[in-house]
């Protein structure tokens, strides 16, 4: 499929971004859409991020995942944005499967995607989030391969949906959306102790990449995203955390095309920021 623009004619074309659709043909089963944004750099390599969208592990697609996806590419990365398997239909571990193999499809293609040396990395936003940090966790157990570092922005890494933060969001209500998408995503209960459906329980966290958690005053999933954020810290993992004033999140995530996060600029100082860093560490 030919490139499209990210933005339609009448916004800022400096913004612009190439994008393109693909898929992704895994062996004895349907083939997984991806979103390819940015380009490949010559003389030497864009990182390269494997990004997962919000939707509560129940909804959301490539268009819906694009503000964060526009976001990295915007900051200097090369952007893989996967359209996971949705529960109910598809329960953990399917997301989390197609999200490892989307890495190993990345990983082997990285010279031509983000060009000559391109570091990985993962990422996502809200449900998105909770599935970069598990494949996070699966690479590092099945040492494969290697990462430069994970995003997670306002990630959803609490099936208790009981936080303070999440309690003020949600006032009064008795249930939410969260509450019914970690009950569609996890089979049973004992899904909730095994670590890459609730990453944020795991009890080994060594051998972790750095990690940017980026949460908003204002964000539901503010307390669980510093939560593990300081669980990674104790456990020696280079951790930088953002707390952003007001954001929105994860709802403003989700924008339509021609749309712009209202943080945007503070957004990229962090991801910026942290592929600089990346790019600076030893390989």
């Amino acid at each position: 499929m030919p490139p499209r623009p990210s933005l339609p004619p009448s916004a800022d074309p400096a913004r612009a971004t190439v994008e393109t659709d693909t898929t992704m043909v895994l062996a004895g089963q349907a083939s997984v859409d991806l979103r390819l944004y940015g380009s490949r750099r010559t003389g030497g390599g864009a990182p390269l991020v494997v990004h997962f969208h919000g939707g509560a592990f129940v909804s959301g697609d490539l268009d819906s995942g694009a503000c964060l996806a526009r976001l990295m590419a915007a900051a200097g990365a090369v952007v893989v944005s996967v359209a996971y398997p949705l529960a109910p239909a598809h329960p953990f571990p399917q997301a989390v499967e197609t999200g490892y193999a989307a890495l190993q499809w990345a990983h082997q293609q990285r010279s031509k995607l983000a060009g000559p040396g391109a570091r990985m990395f993962l990422a996502g936003e809200e449900a998105g989030g909770n599935l970069a940090a598990a494949v996070v966790l699966m690479a590092r157990d099945r040492a494969h391969p290697p990462l430069a570092g994970q995003i997670l922005v306002a990630p959803m890494l609490d099936p208790c949906v009981g936080t303070a933060s999440l309690r003020e969001a949600m006032g009064t209500a008795t249930c939410c959306k969260w509450t019914q998408g970690w009950q569609q995503y996890l089979r049973s209960p004992m899904d909730a102790e095994h670590p890459y459906a609730v990453p944020g329980r795991t009890q080994r966290l060594a051998g972790l990449p750095p990690t940017l958690v980026l949460t908003g005053e204002d964000d539901p999933m503010h307390d669980e995203a510093l939560a593990y954020a300081r669980r990674l810290q104790g456990a020696g993992i280079a951790v930088t955390a953002g707390v952003l004033p007001v954001t929105g999140w994860p709802d403003s995530l989700d924008q339509p095309a021609d749309a712009e996060c209202a943080c945007a600029a503070s957004v990229q100082q962090h991801l910026r920021a942290f592929f600089d860093a990346a790019a600076a560490a030893p390989s």
